[in-house]
């Protein structure tokens, strides 16, 4: 029956989606392969300028910019953004890009427990000396899988007058009723300021990343941002995928909606099956075994039986934590749900997980 992949970062299925794929191959004839050079000297084509038109109005900003990745996006924007005068929050679980943006930054930096409000309440009050303080966390931890409590870090925010910067790589295309992530999820789309995310995961696949917020913000980062003027602009064909990607979900929510029923029936059976699942309501499923070796070689055994996955231990995530992460896809029938749960319910079994 083939290999099934539960372990891409493909959350929609468009990575194969034959209008996307269709779309990315016009735009390499009509347009080329490459610019041969960064925006701002001669790699800035109408697709590029429309694309970044769209992903603002997809998450309803004012200005959005494109970058080669999100994890260049993270890398470019604290540093311009932030002097020694102010202050940075960062969650102590925020990706590794958010945490190398930070380190390139003068700004006084704060780490708060995760999702923890009321340490992060108490470094607010610390830092109110400061000019400016941004709060940073992604919007969906991609290790375990949960979701950052936005309405309370929004509300304490606005309490001690913070910005709030979320990165929404593991959220973008599937959260919330439209799929513009976990500010629409939560209800807070009016009260987030700085958005960055990936054309890499749901939208298309590829590769790119991007920040949308206020025009004098994006207009700041297009003189200052140094991965955006010093990395070449992205080929056409990227663009074009993940432009198309965008139209398909703002045509219709069906996409990202089918999600929730394809990630409840694998957490609720999995559950039932007797493992235990972190993280709650997300296709991010960390099968959580805590032996590293016994994720290794459950998930080779797994791949025997058809289903790709893939073991994590330390240094990804913390000694004595090492997991299998499946992430379930919207390409992924009932029944390849069920034959992984079968397939790990037989290997749980053999090796004593059970």
């Amino acid at each position: 029956a083939g290999i099934i992949n539960f372990c891409a970062n493909n959350y929609l299925g468009l990575s194969s989606h034959p209008e996307v794929i269709r779309a990315a191959v016009e735009a390499l004839e009509k347009f080329g392969a490459g610019l041969s050079s960064v925006r701002f000297i001669c790699g800035t084509q109408s697709i590029h300028k429309d694309l970044e038109e769209k992903i603002a109005r997809f998450h309803q900003r004012e200005d959005a910019i494109l970058y080669a990745s999100c994890f260049d996006a993270n890398a470019g924007i604290f540093e311009a953004l932030l002097t020694p005068e102010d202050a940075v929050l960062s969650d102590e679980l925020n990706h590794a890009s958010i945490i190398d943006g930070i380190r390139l930054c003068k700004a006084n930096k704060y780490r708060y427990k995760h999702m923890d409000m009321q340490d992060l309440e108490a470094k607010l009050q610390e830092a109110q000396k400061y000019r400016l303080r941004l709060v940073a966390t992604d919007g969906a931890f991609s290790m375990d899988g949960d979701i950052a409590p936005l309405r309370e870090i929004c509300q304490l925010a606005q309490k001690y007058d913070a910005l709030v910067f979320i990165d929404e790589c593991h959220a973008t295309g599937f959260l919330g009723p439209n799929g513009r992530g976990t500010d629409e999820l939560l209800g807070v789309m009016d009260k987030v300021t700085i958005i960055n995310s990936t054309l890499g995961k749901a939208l298309g696949g590829a590769a790119g990343g991007y920040t949308t917020g206020p025009k004098p913000l994006i207009d700041l980062l297009r003189q200052r941002s140094r991965p955006y003027l010093f990395s070449n602009s992205l080929p056409p064909a990227v663009v074009g995928c993940a432009s198309k990607a965008l139209d398909l979900l703002m045509e219709s929510n069906a996409i990202a909606q089918s999600m929730a029923a394809k990630t409840q029936r694998f957490r609720s059976k999995m559950t039932a099956a007797g493992f235990t699942i972190s993280g709650k309501d997300h296709p991010i499923c960390p099968v959580m075994l805590g032996d590293a070796r016994l994720a290794s070689v459950m998930a080779e055994d797994m791949l025997n039986r058809g289903i790709y996955v893939i073991g994590f231990s330390y240094p990804v995530v913390p000694k004595g934590k090492a997991r299998i992460r499946v992430q379930i896809s919207a390409v992924h029938s009932d029944e390849d749900i069920d034959r992984c749960v079968d397939a790990f319910t037989e290997v749980g079994r053999k090796h004593g997980a059970l």
